[in-house]
């Protein structure tokens, strides 16, 4: 019997006190990645790792690089990197409003998540893990990808993306985000409500939950809004909350299992997002029959394709557009079955199988 591939995740240190899409994406990959036999252990970035007992570690997250700097440095193994490469450019530069936005337009791309990245040291809402961070975020970003051995974006898109950005030739291999096909493989019995809008998601302004809220009321339609703001957005939240009538419900974040009825009910499930490398409450939507509005920016219309209606996010209309001709057009299960067959995490850890071996295999 061969022994056991061994593999350490190195996640961010907060990622399962504020939850995102990385969680998801690195809790559900280890979870398939163990039913095929490989050992994975999830450690946070400011853990002390015993490198050696490892026989390749994989990063998450990009644009959190003080996280992976020491290991790159120190491990010594094989590393492959899960790019999850976020842009906020668009929004900080035109999404954000007063001095926020004048400040983050003088900064530029690479300063503004410098700069957000260090308020966040600053307030000990996250762990400087690697000080040689503070020399330059593009500095270390590049580092990185000039010392990993393999990309695994989650679409071409994000590939062509990062290579754009910072001009490096690195090798790829692409891992679809996925949904937990025996959680979303059964529609509860449920009455879909013709005018009823969902959105699931953290609030905060880069999903752009003002904006559905201003689109969905001037509707009339009624909008639940799934989700707990970020740390450093609870005036975001707020401001939402205020400016909403007796037709958006507001709830806390709540376990997957407990979406469903949520899902099953909604005859829309909206994300007008500035930018989402997937959308992966899209993804679990599309799966429960949801119709899909989805935000153009980033990388979904890879994987929405002609199954979602595409809206501008700083355009309030252009939501009202989408929202429309998705509550006037009839659910459909197609993109359903394909999200099924196509999007889930057994796939996902399969494609990162591949990966690894290709990697300590050295194969191209």
């Amino acid at each position: 019997m061969s022994t056991p591939l061994k593999i350490a995740f190195i996640v961010r240190s907060t990622l399962f006190e504020v939850v995102g899409g990385d969680n998801l994406q690195a809790v559900n990959t280890a979870s398939e990645l163990r039913k095929l036999g490989v050992q994975v252990d999830i450690k946070k970035a400011d853990e002390n790792i015993d490198y050696a007992k490892y026989d390749l570690l994989h990063l998450f997250n990009i644009i959190r690089p003080a996280d992976h700097l020491k290991h790159i440095k120190r491990a010594g193994k094989p590393v492959v990197l899960s790019t999850i490469y976020l842009d906020y450019s668009e929004f900080d530069q035109e999404g954000r409003v007063g001095i926020q936005r004048r400040i983050l337009r003088l900064f530029g791309k690479n300063g503004a998540e410098y700069l957000k990245n260090n308020l966040r040291f600053i307030k000990r809402q996250d762990k400087l893990v690697s000080p040689e961070y503070l020399l330059s975020h593009k500095r270390a970003v590049g580092k990185i990808l000039s010392k990993v051995d393999l990309l695994l974006p989650n679409s071409v898109s994000e590939f062509h993306r990062l290579t754009q950005d910072y001009h490096v030739d690195v090798p790829y291999h692409v891992v679809p985000n996925g949904i937990n096909v025996s959680l979303f493989g059964q529609i509860p019995h449920v009455k879909r409500e013709e005018d009823r809008v969902l959105c699931v998601g953290q609030i905060y302004g880069l999903k752009n939950q003002h904006r559905l809220i201003e689109a969905s009321q001037m509707l009339g339609t009624k909008l639940t809004i799934i989700g707990k703001p970020p740390p450093n957005h609870l005036k975001y939240y707020n401001f939402c909350r205020s400016m909403s009538g007796s037709s958006v419900e507001f709830v806390d974040f709540i376990p997957q299992e407990d979406l469903l009825k949520y899902y099953a009910r909604s005859k829309v499930h909206a994300l007008p997002s500035w930018f989402e490398t997937t959308g992966l409450s899209s993804l679990e939507a599309g799966a429960m029959g949801c119709n899909l509005v989805v935000g153009s920016g980033g990388d979904t219309r890879e994987y929405f394709k002609s199954k979602a209606s595409f809206c501008n996010a700083s355009d309030t209309q252009s939501i009202i557009k989408a929202l429309e001709f998705e509550l006037n057009k009839a659910n459909e299960f197609s993109f359903r079955e394909y999200v099924l067959a196509n999007y889930s995490w057994k796939r996902a850890a399969e494609e990162t199988l591949v990966a690894y071996k290709k990697v300590l295999n050295h194969e191209k």
